[in-house]
């Protein structure tokens, strides 16, 4: 398998040395809009690899950690990775550089704003393609907060026929959330419950960056560019048969998070699990709520008060530019934090309904990944890292043949449990715990 990854940021630059302790690939392309960066996640993996011989490598540690490596490869990093200057809204471009690198798949680890010229520069160039996320929404032009406009991934999923005939596999939404938090739905739907009633992706983390003076700062641990387009966009519900919409920020909820996390309040939030799940798993109700904290509302708030959230490019002193892009450019790259954080992040799936014994059943599926031990194991802070290391883990589940499928389709089309044992081996491996009546 030869890979082009689009996109050299935080999720791209941790891909990649998840990615060098495994053997399912041939060679990875590393591509970005600014070619020195990367080729500098290319460069530092060389010469991590030189410092620490195959020979040599020390496995990951930790409670329950496997090796996280598969047999290194006989040829040298430096042959399985190299770097390019690309534009990923520029689709002629992406498809020259398929064809150039005789690349099978394209991984696209950018922003979703460019799902479309990647989705269809692979389709194009006769390559499969992977996301972590899925073509943007747009709010209903009246009713924004009770019906969906055009909702996430309509416009990859339009074009699912013409990736069957082509004979190709578009999987969408294969990051941590949306990705793993559906991998978890399907187990649950096929391994734990006869029924469900209502399956709800929560996320919460305890992470605290600090500033160069100690004190705690504002800095979030992922793009502020998608946070914004996912936090102030009218949430979906999928509820009785179809979805609607809510208010940004509404039907407050404290969650309580496993190992050590605690309780977090969570909001809803429009996120592709909702668009996805349905598809392929029955539900009555699926819901995302995402654990921001006050602060973080609050700014978001702000930001969209002052127009700050828009896309729309503004002149200022005769050059164009989005407050969007420039909320982002003021903001500490995420991938540059991890040395300045503490805590864990937590991604899961809670459901709720009928279990395979006929009795009432309630669970909550998760993967924590503490940033100490990310750092420590790959130098990438834990948010980035564990949005990479769930595309990778698929990407060679697809390798092996042990999934595949064609046109366009969601985590949820596949069998989970090679996934979630594939996970355990890459040194991750993802909990369960009972809910409700079941847990006392």
């Amino acid at each position: 398998m030869r890979i082009l990854l689009v996109g050299a940021g935080g999720v791209g630059s941790a891909v990649v040395p998840i990615a060098a302790r495994r053997d399912f690939f041939d060679h990875i392309v590393v591509a970005d809009y600014d070619r020195s960066r990367a080729e500098a996640v290319v460069s530092k993996q060389v010469g991590a690899s030189k410092r620490v011989g195959a020979s040599e490598q020390v496995p990951p540690s930790g409670p329950g950690r496997g090796p996280g490596w598969r047999g290194a490869s006989a040829r040298p990093v430096e042959d399985r990775f190299s770097a390019i200057g690309l534009d990923a809204a520029d689709q002629a471009a992406v498809e020259a550089a398929l064809r150039e690198h005789r690349c099978d798949v394209l991984f696209n680890a950018v922003d979703p704003r460019f799902d479309m010229p990647l989705f269809r520069a692979a389709l194009a160039a006769g390559a499969d393609y992977l996301d972590m996320a899925m073509s943007l929404s747009r709010p209903h032009p009246s009713r924004p907060y009770e019906l969906p406009g055009v909702k996430l991934g309509d416009e990859q999923f339009a074009m699912s026929r013409r990736w069957e005939a082509e004979g190709r596999l578009a999987l969408v939404g294969m990051g941590v959330e949306p990705g793993l938090a559906d991998v978890f739905a399907r187990y649950a739907a096929d391994h734990l419950f006869e029924s469900i009633d209502e399956i709800g992706i929560r996320d919460g983390a305890n992470l605290v960056v600090r500033g160069p003076d100690g004190q705690e700062a504002f800095a979030p641990t992922f793009s502020i560019w998608t946070t914004i387009e996912e936090c102030l966009n009218p949430p979906v519900v999928w509820e009785d048969g179809g979805w609607h919409t809510t208010e940004p920020f509404s039907e407050p909820e404290v969650f309580d998070f496993p190992e050590g996390i605690g309780p977090v309040e969570c909001v809803n939030v429009e996120h592709e699990e909702v668009l996805l799940v349905p598809r392929w798993v029955k539900a009555r109700r699926v819901t995302f709520k995402y654990g921001l904290g006050a602060e973080f509302i609050e700014v978001l708030r702000t930001l969209h008060k002052l127009g700050l959230d828009s896309t729309e490019p503004v002149r200022i002193k005769g050059v164009e530019v989005s407050p969007r892009d420039v909320v982002a450019a003021s903001l500490p790259d995420p991938a540059t934090l991890g040395d300045r954080m503490r805590g864990k992040t937590c991604a899961g799936t809670w459901i709720r309904g009928t279990g395979k014994d006929g009795r009432p059943r309630e669970v909550y599926l998760y993967h924590v990944v503490d940033n100490e031990w990310s750092m420590r194991e790959y130098g990438a802070q834990a948010v980035v890292w564990q949005t990479a290391v769930h595309p990778v883990v698929a990407l060679e589940l697809l390798a092996r043949g042990t999934w595949s499928g064609r046109g366009v389709l969601g985590p949820e089309a596949f069998d989970p449990v090679p996934f979630l044992d594939l996970l355990g081996e890459y040194g991750s491996p993802w909990g369960m715990r009972e809910e409700g009546a079941a847990a006392a």
